[in-house]
């Protein structure tokens, strides 16, 4: 009997047990104030999306493709990357200060849209309490290498430690820009338009989302966007308390909210497959070389080993 598909990362790699958290919720948010802060990026959304007429089909659509990535069969995966490139190469945006026509699948745009997600993963998920150690960081990194292929990117162009990470960052920082159109994103993450009766409740919930989001993007983007944060200390605090109190819900709730991809995937390859943070704190397989990872995680379809 052939072995069970594990998609593009296998249940032993750092990506596995990382995207199953629930506080990736307020790293997708911080990743949109970021992304939004690279001007080309940001035409691109404003000028081809609906996203302030449908804010949370949006939000739906990237917590799809990075659950299909992540949990899906290898096939799902392709199909996913598929489907982004497909309506990607047909889209293109206008430069209002130079009347310059670009496309939208530009790599170096793709690139700062991959960075700012992954980046956005990690600053969230090892402030909020996960024991995510530097060489779990790295390995992380060089596994995402993966996802970035499925959007069209060379991996090889694509940074693979967080030094590199750092370095790219560093880099954009001068093209980094709080437009109009980037104004309309932060707008629309504060208050996004729901119907009268539910005002109260996105004061309750999103509002805190929101602002935790905000508050874990770095400072050059506070400073951008003209909006003090509290001290990174505070904001620290508040989210190991928040990551805290999300993890106590049992993950087999968490994991009922759409797309349920970790229950399909946990019932394709075995309870031993189940996402955990804690697994991280075990010297395994999620530690092998990104080489042998590769081999026995599900970079060649070979299987994976179990952690134990």
């Amino acid at each position: 009997m052939p072995r069970p598909d594990p998609g593009l990362f296998g249940p032993a790699s750092v990506t596995w047990q990382l995207h199953g958290d629930p506080v990736m919720w307020i790293a997708g948010v911080r990743a949109l104030w970021l992304q939004a802060l690279h001007p080309r990026t940001v035409r691109g959304l404003t000028q081809n999306s609906t996203f302030e007429q449908d804010p949370w089909g949006r939000l739906l659509r990237t917590a799809r493709f990075v659950a299909a990535t992540t949990y899906g069969t290898g096939d799902a995966a392709q199909r996913a990357g598929a489907a982004v490139r497909g309506i990607h190469c047909r889209l293109s945006a206008v430069d209002p200060d130079t009347g310059e026509r670009y496309r939208i699948d530009d790599p170096e745009l793709l690139l700062w849209v991959h960075c700012a997600e992954v980046g956005s993963y990690l600053a969230v998920l090892r402030r909020s309490g996960l024991p995510l150690t530097d060489a779990h960081a790295d390995r992380y990194l060089t596994e995402n290498r993966r996802a970035a292929a499925l959007v069209g990117l060379d991996p090889a162009t694509v940074p693979g430690t967080t030094r590199q990470l750092a370095a790219y960052f560093q880099r954009m920082r001068p093209l980094l820009a709080a437009t109009p159109e980037a104004r309309r994103v932060d707008a629309f993450l504060r208050r996004p338009p729901v119907p009268a009766p539910l005002i109260p409740l996105r004061a309750a919930l999103w509002g805190r989302v929101a602002s935790l989001a905000y508050a874990c993007l770095p400072p050059y983007a506070h400073e951008l966007y003209g909006r003090p944060a509290p001290p990174p200390a505070e904001t620290s605090r508040r989210l190991r308390t928040t990551g805290t109190l999300l993890r106590r819900i049992p993950s087999t709730i968490r994991w009922q909210l759409p797309p349920k991809h970790i229950l399909t995937a946990v019932a394709r390859l075995g309870p031993g497959s189940r996402p955990s943070p804690y697994k991280l704190q075990l010297p395994p397989a999620i530690l092998e070389e990104p080489g042998e990872a590769e081999r026995i995680d599900g970079g060649g379809g070979a299987g994976w080993r179990r952690p134990g």
